[in-house]
């Protein structure tokens, strides 16, 4: 078993209500730190789990068991030049050397604010061309399939079928 941090985004409960941080306890999200921020409801998760993929899926099932909607999970597939350095553990300029073609060929280009002077990348495409050139663990490539996957799911059908662990070990397969 490993430890797998991850963020849950979820709204539909009440923070004020006396019972809110219990009812997220006693179902199952013991291992997460819980906040209310912006609005909505926010699980930092350390979940102990045998991947990645079963750890978010048992960690959306304890969410939904607690009576709240699960938005989204982070961290999010785009990312800024700056993420992608963070993410990576590489140097911001390293990273601008990449997207220029000046330090190795074909990456990504932007998928998002593609013409602003802020583009966006998407994390899962960075991540597989850093994997493939040795700079990221394959478990960071893993995590970054299986969040886009998770949100792609969450977006299509808002609440996710049983099929959702099966999705994301595929994923996570891959």
């Amino acid at each position: 078993m490993k430890d797998h941090e991850f963020t849950i985004i979820a709204s539909g409960l009440d923070p004020r209500d006396e019972a809110f941080e219990d009812r997220f306890f006693e179902a199952g999200c013991d291992d997460a730190t819980l906040s209310f921020q912006k609005g909505v409801i926010i699980l930092e998760f350390h979940r102990e789990a045998e991947s990645f993929a079963k750890a978010v899926a048992s960690a959306y099932e304890a969410v939904l068991r607690a009576g709240a909607q699960v938005d989204r999970i982070e961290p999010d597939h785009l990312v800024s030049l700056s993420e992608i350095a963070e993410r990576s553990g590489l140097t911001r300029q390293a990273i601008s050397l990449y997207t220029r073609a000046e330090r190795g060929q074909n990456f990504p280009g932007p998928v998002a604010k593609v013409t602003s002077k802020h583009p966006l990348w998407d994390w899962p495409e960075v991540a597989e061309w850093l994997f493939e050139k040795g700079s990221l663990a394959r478990e960071d490539l893993v995590a970054a399939r299986v969040v886009k996957e998770a949100n792609l799911q969450l977006e299509a059908n808002g609440v996710v079928g049983h099929d959702f662990t099966k999705r994301l070990e595929a994923v996570e397969g891959a």
